[in-house]
């Protein structure tokens, strides 16, 4: 009798088992939102400024800025650091000459930076290198600075070449301003020990960088370095395992086909013709298979 009371008095509702379904069903659908920060995408918080060059503004106060500047680029807080390289930024872009004194040893934190596990801290380094080329391009090259430069230059290739694509694209327009901003001839100097480097990334993004920086010379550029360097260093990259490196070296040996072919026109005392002339001076500078390579890319 007492379970047949308990039973009456806690009805069961026939609509209750309904709702439990339903709410079930609305969890399934609608799962929690999970938070994931991918190394291939920026970071979410905090985010520090990614301004465009033309979007930064002179410092109200450069001098006093200035003073407390390599502290804050030394400091252990990233984010203190980021903010410290958007002042190297504006101070590159609008205040250069208060730069120079110090410009070893921003360049020096730049490289530091790009090491960094924190993406936005390397991204951020990374914009402010582009900077510098542009603004300082003439004396990076320069001693005591082109010590400095070739760190900077190694470790710009070996970011490019990694597979965190957020700073991988970053460090590839960053070697572009720098091909387009420095010096041709000093810096392919640079650029070419990189060529036989042990990284086969390091050498297809070396490679490019040459061909970039080749292919905006001018003919007297082109004959300062020499014709023959360059298209011994596209013959060693023709042979190369990344189709990112051979096609460098196509680029590189249709400029100094171009640049070679506009100085046969030009000698008038020459009697043979400019196919020929071509092949007899590849021939001269590299092994008959190499020449052979290189006499073809100049048929395409």
């Amino acid at each position: 009798m007492a379970l047949k009371s308990l039973d009456n008095a806690l009805p069961l509702s026939p609509e209750r088992p309904k709702k439990i379904a339903k709410v079930a069903a609305n969890l399934i659908r609608t799962p929690p939102k999970l938070v994931v920060n991918d190394e291939n995408t920026a970071p979410m918080d905090p985010t520090p400024e990614y301004a465009a060059s033309h979007d930064l503004k002179p410092l109200s106060e450069p001098k006093a800025k200035l003073e407390g500047l390599m502290k804050s680029l030394d400091s252990r807080e990233w984010m203190v650091v980021c903010e410290a390289l958007n002042d190297v930024r504006r101070l590159s872009l609008h205040h250069s000459p208060l730069l120079v004194p110090i410009l070893d040893k921003v360049v020096l934190v730049l490289v530091k930076s790009m090491k960094s596990p924190r993406s936005a801290l390397c991204k951020t380094s990374l914009l402010a290198s582009a900077d510098i080329f542009q603004c300082f391009g003439h004396l990076l090259l320069s001693s005591p600075s082109n010590e400095a430069f070739n760190q900077l230059l190694l470790r710009l290739l070996l970011t490019a070449s990694q597979d965190k694509k957020f700073v991988c694209e970053e460090a590839q327009k960053a070697l572009l301003a720098m091909a387009a901003s420095l010096p041709p001839c000093p810096l392919l100097q640079n650029l070419a020990s990189y060529v036989k480097h042990t990284n086969p990334k390091v050498r297809a993004k070396a490679a490019v960088s040459i061909s970039d920086c080749v292919s905006k010379m001018s003919h007297e550029g082109m004959q300062e370095f020499g014709l023959s360097n360059l298209i011994k260093i596209a013959a060693d990259l023709l042979n190369d395992r990344l189709p990112e490196a051979r096609e460098a070296a196509r680029g590189i040996g249709n400029s100094v086909y171009e640049a070679f072919m506009g100085d046969h026109e030009n000698e008038k005392t020459t009697g043979i013709e400019a196919p020929e002339a071509w092949q007899d001076f590849c021939l001269s500078n590299l092994p008959a298979i190499s020449a052979q390579a290189m006499v073809n890319i100049a048929r395409r």
